[in-house]
């Protein structure tokens, strides 16, 4: 129990050489009684550029009325954010992972600037979610992340389709195996509505994550983001910003050696996205925790894959949510001794004791059994070699061959690259390889899934 829950905001708000704040603040609509409880910063990464974070105003409002109803007082602010998915294949991509670092100092600004007492941040598409726990990281209030939720799979031709399968189809297109009208059919019905790509890719893997590591409450990153329970899960979240800052519990009070494990644990058995590597040691790193690229290889060699998950499995995560959702994920890690259960969660109980709830859809095929797991082992593996001296990340969910020799092909650029895909200039068995784009020498690390979709 915190001695001053309005530890923080009391400087701003209280006493009469404040008068000039509180006046400027009841000219946009607070009163006495809103100022005299704990102010909770709602940090929003709505934008209208992508349907990742496109619904966040709307979530946003039901946090809002959660946290006004266990009594605290609001104050929102926004920050911004770039769509990989809509920048994908051109410069304007170099931007994305610079937008964590942005979005990382922008939150931590506002907080220190305004000494909010707890903050709660709503995050959508991929570098939201680790800038939010970068900064909530680096305040230390009492805080937790709210994830939008996964966009709908779209329908095409019988079959669920996601953007990932539209980036496909433009190789298949350049190949002639796809007309004009197939193209344009399909790119209007990937994505149906809001929320962050259907697939586990980096967005759903990174709220995910945050669930095992305890930054998320358990069960809320599965719930869609049109889910009529979202609203709820919005609104729980709310109210529960202000059981964290009664108890005084921040952070750094959850993130363990242990908590990174389970994380790694979370990437490794449901076939996450190699990007979890950058951003759970960039996690480490603000709270001081040693942490390694081979920390990941030794953890995923332990963990077997359990998720049939889009990209290299079957299903999207709608339907992780409709098996039960990641607590059913963790409850199996849990049970097999693969993750730590006595880790804390924002509810205040241990991840294994919110895993215990976790209700199973008779029948599911999404989440397997650990007796018929889908492989021995988690779907990352790290290399070195003459060409990856300090490591590199390779993600081998969905694929069988370990072992491959061919011929280099080697671009300067990722525009140079797709030209000779989507000319015919790639054969069977070629190498493909694209210098200058990494997180340094891009800057950015644009992301490739324009290419290797097509």
């Amino acid at each position: 129990m915190t001695s001053d829950p309005k530890q923080h905001s009391r400087v701003i708000t209280d006493g009469p050489d404040r008068a000039g704040a509180r006046a400027m603040l009841k000219g946009i609509g607070f009163t006495d009684d809103d100022l005299a409880r704990p102010i909770i910063g709602v940090a929003n990464t709505w934008i209208e550029t992508m349907p990742c974070n496109y619904h966040l105003r709307r979530l946003a409002v039901k946090v809002k009325e959660g946290i006004r109803a266990a009594g605290g007082t609001p104050m929102e602010f926004n920050t911004i954010a770039i769509s990989d998915g809509v920048t994908m294949g051109t410069e304007g991509m170099k931007a994305s992972l610079v937008s964590r670092e942005v979005i990382a100092d922008s939150i931590e600004l506002v907080g220190r600037g305004h000494m909010f007492d707890a903050i709660i941040a709503l995050v959508g598409c991929d570098k939201t979610i680790p800038g939010a726990a970068m900064a909530l990281i680096r305040l230390d209030v009492p805080g937790l992340i709210l994830y939008g939720g996964s966009i709908a799979p779209g329908r095409f031709r019988g079959k669920d389709v996601t953007v990932g399968d539209v980036y496909e189809a433009i190789g298949a297109y350049a190949a002639g195996r796809m007309s004009d009208a197939d193209l344009k059919e399909l790119e209007n019905v990937a994505c149906p509505g809001a929320g962050a790509c259907g697939g586990q890719f980096t967005a759903n893997t990174m709220a995910m994550t945050l669930e095992f590591l305890g930054l998320s409450p358990m069960g809320t990153a599965s719930v869609p983001a049109t889910d009529p329970r979202k609203d709820e899960v919005a609104q729980h979240c709310g109210q529960l910003i202000m059981d964290l800052l009664r108890q005084g519990v921040t952070p750094r009070d959850i993130l363990t050696r242990q908590a990174f494990e389970n994380a790694i644990a979370g990437v490794a058995s449901s076939g996450g996205s190699t990007n979890a590597v950058l951003h759970l040691l960039a996690l480490a790193r603000e709270v001081g925790i040693p942490l390694t690229i081979d920390d990941f290889d030794v953890i995923s060699r332990r963990t077997p894959l359990l998720a049939d998950l889009k990209p290299g499995g079957r299903y999207v995560a709608v339907d992780l949510d409709r098996a039960g959702g990641v607590p059913l994920l963790v409850q199996r890690l849990v049970t097999a001794g693969l993750v730590d259960g006595k880790q804390l969660t924002p509810s205040g109980r241990t991840l294994g004791e919110e895993a215990s709830k976790a209700l199973e859809t008779p029948g599911q095929e999404v989440v397997r059994l650990l007796s018929n797991p889908i492989k021995p082992n988690g779907g990352l593996v790290i290399l070195k070699g003459n060409l990856t001296p300090e490591g590199c990340v390779v993600k081998i969910a969905g694929h069988e061959r370990l072992y491959h020799r061919g011929p280099a092909r080697v671009f300067d650029r990722e525009e140079d690259a797709m030209r000779a895909v989507t000319h015919s200039e790639i054969e069977s068995g070629d190498v493909v390889v694209i210098r200058y784009e990494g997180p340094r020498g891009g800057p950015g690390m644009r992301e490739m899934l324009g290419v290797t979709g097509a």
